[in-house]
């Protein structure tokens, strides 16, 4: 059964399509549409063991990009299928399923008005994420299509866990709780660390680390989301590219109101001009801040430290919450592929049973690799993340008998 997801950006579409059955699954290509809505955009079409293909003209709005996109698919050279017959089911990422959806859900109209209806809360998401869904019925009436919510997987998260000590009626009015983010990535590598690990997830303390621009820590208790780093919204928890993660509230509104900022222009600096970009000035880019951190900038030293070390408060806070560990989980794009990170992290940890084998973690880099010592009595593991195969399965699942 061909599969196609879809990851719907503000101006941006990922997209894969998968072969997918009971047994197996084949990735036949994938691709992104950029700059949705500017004067310039792109698409860049890579199908599997064929040459990517690249256009460059204005792209108005995601319907016109996913036309595109299904264009690339059915043509005669770059193409992956001969007919768009052949797509059976549209799988996508939604990122905020607020307390609707403690799972996947094919999408239907109460669907997309509850998606709709946390639009205030996601509103860098979710309204994407729905102009996708709308796009597909466009271009593709009557395919069944499939929602996997980045918040899904917390939804088994305890209220001593969700709640905010803030007075109750803000949860009853408006829903104010932990929803935590990344579900999909944290579901996927808990369960194929376990394995790797050679664990019974259904028995088992993991702690995932979902390392990038964003990132985000999950206790995952015998198989289930327990505590998660990220809150309200992605903003919580760790140093990010761009956002400030945990910090104090007065800190906040002492600022507002010596800037004479409003609650608009705050949430704008606490998303887009602070984590390591803030602290340094430099970039949001890690591999930006490795280089000046080589380099002896300060400010870099400082920032690159910070987001190192929020990464390892948690692991601390999780085991303990958990009542220990018995394995912990790189994944991310800096998860997968920075040696140094994982090397500060599990520095100093061997009272918690860690200790890292510094070989194989310098030689690791985006592979699934056991980086821990043998005799180490917890197991730490690279793993690369494939939300895309999650939603792929997901759909697959939810569609097979429609």
């Amino acid at each position: 059964m061909i599969v196609l997801v879809l990851n719907c950006g503000s101006s941006s579409i990922k997209y894969q399509v998968i072969d997918i059955d009971d047994n197996s699954n084949a990735l036949l290509a994938k691709g992104l549409v950029d700059r949705i809505g500017l004067s310039e955009g792109s698409l860049t079409h890579k199908p599997s063991g064929k040459e990517k293909y690249e256009v460059k003209m204005p792209i108005p709005d995601h319907t016109t990009g996913i036309s595109l996109v299904l264009e690339a698919l059915t043509d005669a050279t770059h193409g992956v299928i001969s007919s768009l017959n052949e797509i059976k089911a549209v799988g996508h990422r939604v990122a905020h399923g607020g307390e609707y959806f403690k799972s996947s859900a094919l999408i239907d109209e109460q669907a997309k008005e509850n998606i709709r209806s946390l639009f205030e809360i996601a509103p860098l998401h979710n309204p994407a994420n729905l102009e996708g869904v709308l796009s597909i019925e466009k271009v593709l009436p009557g395919v069944p299509q499939v929602g996997v919510f980045d918040t899904s997987f917390h939804q088994s998260i305890p209220a001593i866990n969700y709640l905010y000590a803030l007075p109750y009626e803000y949860y009853d009015k408006y829903r104010v709780r932990k929803y935590g983010f990344h579900g999909t990535s944290h579901k996927y590598v808990a369960k194929i660390g376990a394995e790797f690990a050679g664990l019974d997830i259904n028995n088992s303390k993991i702690i995932t680390c979902h390392v990038g621009n964003g990132g985000s820590i999950t206790a995952v208790l015998n198989g289930k989301s327990f505590d998660t780093s990220m809150g309200f919204s992605p903003l919580d928890g760790l140093v990010m590219g761009t956002r400030c993660g945990n910090v104090d509230a007065s800190a906040i509104t002492y600022i507002g109101e010596r800037e004479g900022m409003n609650l608009s222009e705050l949430n704008s600096m606490m998303n887009k001009k602070s984590g390591v970009y803030g602290m340094t000035g430099l970039s949001s880019d890690m591999r930006d801040i490795d280089a000046a951190y080589e380099s002896g900038n300060e400010k870099a030293i400082v920032a690159r430290d910070m987001y190192y070390n929020r990464v390892k408060k948690f692991v601390g806070e999780y085991a303990a919450e958990m009542g220990g560990v018995d394995l912990v989980i790189f994944t991310g794009g800096v998860g997968e592929n920075s040696a140094d990170l994982r090397r500060y992290v599990c520095k100093n940890m061997e009272f918690m049973g860690i200790k890292l084998n510094d070989a194989v973690n310098d030689v690791t880099h985006g592979d699934n690799a056991i980086i821990s010592t043998d005799d180490s009595k917890v197991k730490v593991a690279v793993i690369a993340t494939n939300e895309e195969l999650v939603i792929a399965t997901d759909t697959y699942e939810l569609t097979k008998n429609l």
